[in-house]
């Protein structure tokens, strides 16, 4: 069978405006890579169109003629909330041009939705829930639709959801990602700028699911369950990168890359006695780090961790993100430090119950921890998340249900605590400011400075760019701003659906508001 695998644009700052983001990062879509591996290895044919890739024309039609182009028997669309009504728009043009095309979406939307968007999409034929590789070798193999677990489906007038089928427990058993379907890769597509120190960089996920449940995280796909591929297995896939591609940094984006503490003494083993002469970056969760493993990881090649810290309010630690304290914060970043290692602190702005207060908090946090990088992300509630129905019962705060802005890169939720979403903006921006302004960064920045000469080219390569993004926001920061409050929603996006979800994730609703399950079941909280 002919698939062909779509990762859509969506909106990276302010919709329909120039997208500038993709000078500091551009990621290879890994799911579809691994999902084309993996049919390649059973006898299928795959093709891969990234839309944000470096060579993607800008507008619906001509991406979608681009995929018309591979005469797929099936599209496979891979979407975040951000990107699906792209999704969606292609899905629409590819059908009137050849009906007969199946179109099937998958990813974490429609896994934290599922059945109710077949009602409202009729061009879409198929909805892949949860991992997606038994569904689709299954569909390909033409097993019929009623006899594939995790498929979504219609049957004439009625919406038909397969059960959920049993996770992959052995993940070495797949593939290494096909990253050479990818146009430009390695060279056009690039880490996080001053990430890194070797060229070129690729990505990495090593394991699906996480072992805790914080309130702003969407587990729909993987659920509860926490799988890995063996330290082996990391270190053939890091060796095919080298060898093959040239790279020689990774950037692991599992969501806790060190929940297994043996894999990672393990890798780090294998790391230190074959070195590959790689670099990389991973998670580390705050308070669960010894000594032992930060040393080994920085003999290991790693240069930077990150931790996932959110705020500094412990309220709304309390709240948000269980089983993390300030002091343990603190401690954590003097171990990364000690070890040689630069630390990077990831932080979510705008959840129920923050203020500015809470954030002024937070702020002098951060900047008391001396960090070697700082991410603070604009909330944005996902459905599949345990927080989700709080965000949207209006107690809280005020939250736009708009798909194309939920990308954390807007305040679609206004807590209660906020006047309005400039307000938000406004400390935001002077938090941004004050980190990256501030006198430890810039020393220490400084003194890397040589370091991160890749980046630097990057920048003196693409200057034009450059110069052209800085006059477009420094100049039009009012007119910005009211394209992101007055941007029509999508004329065909619904709001307010309510999820099918299994009954374990509702469980992990428990924390937040009473919700009522699908079918009249009862209530859970």
């Amino acid at each position: 069978m002919r698939i062909t695998f779509v990762h859509p644009a969506g909106f990276n700052f302010v919709p329909g405006q120039p997208d500038f983001s993709v000078l500091a990062n551009r990621m290879p879509p890994i799911g579809i890579l691994s999902l084309a591996a993996w049919l390649d290895k059973h006898g299928h044919t795959t093709f891969v169109h990234d839309c944000l890739g470096p060579y993607a024309p800008p507008t619906i039609e001509e991406n979608a003629e681009i995929i018309l182009a591979t005469d797929p028997e099936m599209v496979g669309f891979s979407t975040t909330t951000s990107g699906f009504m792209d999704a969606v728009d292609m899905a629409q043009y590819i059908k009137r041009q050849r009906p007969d095309i199946k179109i099937l979406f998958g990813n974490v939307h429609v896994s934290s939705i599922g059945a109710p968007l077949l009602e409202h999409f009729p061009e879409i034929d198929y909805l892949c829930i949860g991992e997606g590789e038994g569904a689709l070798l299954d569909y390909a193999n033409g097993v019929p639709v009623a006899q594939i677990s995790n498929l979504v489906y219609r049957d004439g007038d009625k919406v038909v959801s397969n059960p959920r089928r049993s996770r992959i427990l052995n993940l070495d058993e797949l593939p290494f990602p096909a990253y050479e379907k990818l146009e430009g890769f390695p060279e056009a597509y690039h880490l996080p700028l001053f990430s890194y120190v070797q060229k070129h960089g690729a990505t990495m996920i090593t394991s699906r699911g996480c072992p805790y449940t914080c309130s702003f995280c969407d587990r729909t796909v993987f659920e509860r369950l926490y799988k890995v591929n063996s330290a082996q297995y990391i270190y053939d896939h890091m060796k095919h990168l080298r060898d093959r591609f040239g790279v020689y940094h990774i950037n692991f984006y599992d969501d806790l890359f060190t929940a297994q503490k043996k894999r990672v003494f393990d890798l780090c083993e294998l790391l230190i006695k074959n070195p590959l002469g790689m670099q990389f970056n991973c998670a580390i969760r705050t308070g669960h780090t010894s000594d032992e493993m930060l040393q080994k990881l920085k003999q290991a090649g790693a240069l930077m961790v990150s931790m996932g810290i959110e705020s500094a309010d412990p309220a709304m630690m309390e709240r948000h993100k269980a089983g993390v304290t300030l002091e343990a914060v603190k401690k954590t970043v003097e171990q990364i430090h000690a070890a040689g290692l630069r630390a990077k602190g990831l932080f979510i702005f705008g959840m129920p119950g923050e203020t500015p207060e809470t954030v002024k908090v937070t702020s002098d946090f951060i900047l008391s921890l001396d960090l070697d990088e700082m991410n603070m992300t604009k909330f944005s509630p996902l459905y599949g998340a345990p927080i989700w129905d709080e965000c949207v019962s209006g107690e809280e705060g005020d939250f736009i249900e708009d798909w194309r802005l939920m990308n954390c890169l807007n305040f679609v939720f206004l807590p209660k605590g906020f006047k309005s979403r400039e307000e938000m903006d406004a400390l935001y921006n002077w938090h941004i400011l004050r980190f990256y302004n501030s006198k430890r960064y810039h020393r220490r920045f400084a003194k890397r400075l040589w370091q991160h000469r890749w980046s630097l080219w990057h920048l003196v390569k693409h200057l034009p760019r450059v110069i052209q993004a800085n006059r477009y926001f420094q100049s039009n920061q009012q007119e910005l701003e009211a394209i992101r409050q007055n941007f029509p929603k999508h004329p065909r996006q619904p709001v307010n659906l309510v999820p099918l979800l299994g009954e374990e994730l509702y469980a992990d609703k428990v924390s937040t508001v009473k919700v009522i399950l699908p079918g009249n079941r009862a209530r859970v909280g």
